[in-house]
């Protein structure tokens, strides 16, 4: 089992930056791609950002492109989401996931935390 517990969200302003922390426990992630998802309000979870087990590969969702980075480290379990220029239509509860099969879906998720972008 893995466990995963996000955290860095809150309250901001338009135009400023977050760093969104998933920290794992339970089992090493190393090996996982490691994905970042939100969910605003009455929408459905959609997918932000991903990278492989080494760092080497990232994916980004269009509208977060060049604003976001993603990142992780390994020796420490961790994963990252650096947000820049955010926006309001960034305002979402953000979810922390582990693929464990490359390829495959995710397999475990955190509790999520909340980002909220106020214009």
């Amino acid at each position: 089992q893995v466990q995963l517990v996000e955290s860095g969200g809150g309250l901001v302003q338009a135009g400023d930056s977050l760093k969104l922390s998933c920290a794992a426990s339970g089992r090493t992630v190393t090996t996982y791609t490691m994905g970042w998802f939100r969910q605003a309000t009455g929408k459905e979870r959609e997918f932000v950002s991903s990278i492989s087990w080494s760092g080497k590969n990232t994916n980004y969702r269009n509208s977060v492109k060049g604003r976001f980075t993603i990142s992780r480290d390994n020796a420490k379990n961790m994963v990252y989401l650096q947000m820049n220029s955010l926006k309001p239509e960034d305002t979402a509860v953000y979810y922390c996931a582990a693929s464990t099969v490359t390829g495959g879906g995710y397999d475990y998720w955190g509790q999520g935390t909340q980002v909220t972008v106020s214009s």
